[in-house]
């Protein structure tokens, strides 16, 4: 975020985080930041200074150095990119709902859909004031981006409560025994599964070949 060459305080660059980043990866909280910056500056990445020129004196400023625009810059083009992680909460209930019941999983999915309704909404306001900033035009088209990302996500959890009544009616054609308080798989299935799998990717991996 120094790399669009804004001397800024750590404070500042929270808010610009919420609205932004967060979106589509994190927020990191305040402790984060400061602790970033500190290190930025121990590796020459970044430099300080305890403003005293107006309202609000006593703030430390950083700014990007050379040396960090260069680090940045070979990040930004060289380094491998990771691919995305999914940890997805809400989905993991959805996964062991044989604990739970349907009501209670289109509860929680329709809360779901609350929250990512605001989170869309939110992101569509970002995207459009970003505009007003030439220099922000990569920013604003990841923002887009995100609103899109949310709308679809929201479309999907609610394809997920049409469809719980259909998966619990399946479920109750389950194994149940007096072992278990709710139907479960059948015992050692996952390991049919599991060779189906294996047998699927070397099939793939004869055709790419």
């Amino acid at each position: 975020m120094l790399s669009y060459e804004e001397e800024i305080s750590g404070y500042d660059l929270k808010k610009w985080a919420d609205w932004s980043i967060r979106y589509f990866y994190w927020s990191p909280s305040h402790s984060q930041i400061y602790s970033e910056l500190k290190k930025l500056e121990r590796h020459g990445f970044a430099t300080s200074r305890v403003d005293s020129d107006n309202a609000m004196r006593g703030r430390r400023l950083y700014r990007i150095t050379d040396e960090g625009r260069a680090a940045v810059t070979l990040w930004c083009n060289e380094a491998p990119v990771d691919k995305p992680v999914l940890k997805h909460h809400v989905m993991l209930r959805i996964m062991f709902g044989h604990l739970s019941s349907p009501d209670r999983l289109k509860e929680i999915l329709r809360d779901h859909i609350d929250d990512i309704d605001r989170l869309r909404k939110r992101a569509a306001i970002d995207s459009a004031a970003a505009k007003s900033e030439p220099g922000w035009a990569y920013s604003q088209i990841v923002l887009q981006w995100a609103e899109r990302h949310y709308a679809a996500e929201r479309d999907l959890a609610q394809e997920l409560i049409d469809e719980i009544d259909a998966a619990d009616s399946i479920l109750v054609k389950a194994e149940h025994d007096d072992t278990s308080e709710y139907p479960h798989p059948t015992p050692g299935r996952w390991r049919e599964v599991e060779q189906r799998v294996q047998e699927a990717d070397e099939g793939l991996e004869e055709a790419e070949g």
